[in-house]
């Protein structure tokens, strides 16, 4: 038997493959709805409980703010309550104050008062004292004013009296042959020396003795007096040297050089007695400065 010219074509390979591939898609299908069901039911479950959660949450902060808005009501009202009586204390406080500080005051005048009474008082007392004063002191300024008069009478008196006791005082020659000076006899006559101040006197008293005693810048010994007759013998030490004067009579100025001066020192003896000798020596003033 010949085959026919004609004949049907082979089965395709992909229309056989074509079927298996759908199944495959549908069960991948249902698989992901029941896993978007399943994933769906959860997050309904979760919206649920935070929802829940939400609502406690939300109601516990809503009791939470009454609370503390209670408690902030009350803070306030007794802020405010504190704040009134912090007023009423401050008005009572200002016009306690203000109480107190006009009795201060008036209290402070009536002191100013007396004691500017006092002061006009005690013024008044200083203004008599000070009256009085002067007229004491007018008074005293009379009595001096005649005290004056009499000391200015006394000093003239003084004066013409030293005057004539230095007119009275003589110039003699010395042992030396040199004029001296005026010569005192006395105390009197020495001290109107010293107030002429033509030299430095210095008195003296000495008695016997083995040593030299001092008499301003020499040595002076006494070696015999003889009251009677008015009549000694001396040695005078100066610049380590000896000057014997023996047998010499009272107001007899025994004159030496020194070192010390041009002009002749002089001592002059007023007054002899047992065993003592009283005078003066007469310095120059002018000194060589050696």
């Amino acid at each position: 038997m010949s085959t026919p010219d004609f004949a049907p074509p082979p089965p395709s390979p992909s229309g056989g493959m074509k079927i298996p591939l759908l199944a495959g898609a549908v069960i991948a299908l249902l698989l992901a709805d029941v896993y978007l069901f399943m994933r769906l039911d959860g997050l309904a479950r979760d919206l649920n409980k935070f929802r829940s959660t939400t609502m406690t949450e939300l109601t516990s902060l809503r009791e939470a703010s009454s609370v503390t808005t209670a408690t902030s009501r009350r803070s306030i009202d007794s802020l405010r309550q504190e704040l009134e009586a912090a007023r009423r204390q401050v008005v009572v406080a200002v016009g306690q104050a203000k109480t107190e500080a006009v009795a201060r005051a008036e209290s402070l005048a009536r002191q100013l008062d007396e004691e500017q009474k006092r002061y006009q008082q005690q013024v008044a007392g200083q203004i008599s004292e000070v009256r009085q004063a002067a007229g004491e002191t007018a008074a005293r300024v009379g009595q001096v004013s005649s005290d004056v008069s009499t000391v200015k009478t006394d000093v003239a008196a003084t004066k013409a009296e030293l005057n004539k006791t230095i007119a009275d005082l003589k110039r003699v020659t010395g042992d030396m042959g040199v004029m001296s000076g005026l010569i005192a006899t006395n105390s009197k006559e020495l001290s109107a020396l010293k107030d002429l101040g033509d030299r430095t006197y210095v008195p003296f008293d000495l008695k016997k003795a083995r040593r030299p005693q001092k008499v301003g810048d020499i040595g002076v010994l006494l070696k015999k007096a003889d009251p009677k007759n008015y009549r000694f013998s001396i040695d005078l030490i100066a610049d380590d040297k000896t000057t014997h004067k023996d047998d010499r009579t009272i107001n007899e100025p025994l004159q030496f050089y020194t070192s010390k001066a041009r002009q002749p020192y002089e001592l002059v003896v007023n007054e002899v007695r047992k065993d003592q000798i009283v005078g003066y020596l007469a310095v120059p003033k002018v000194l060589t400065g050696r």
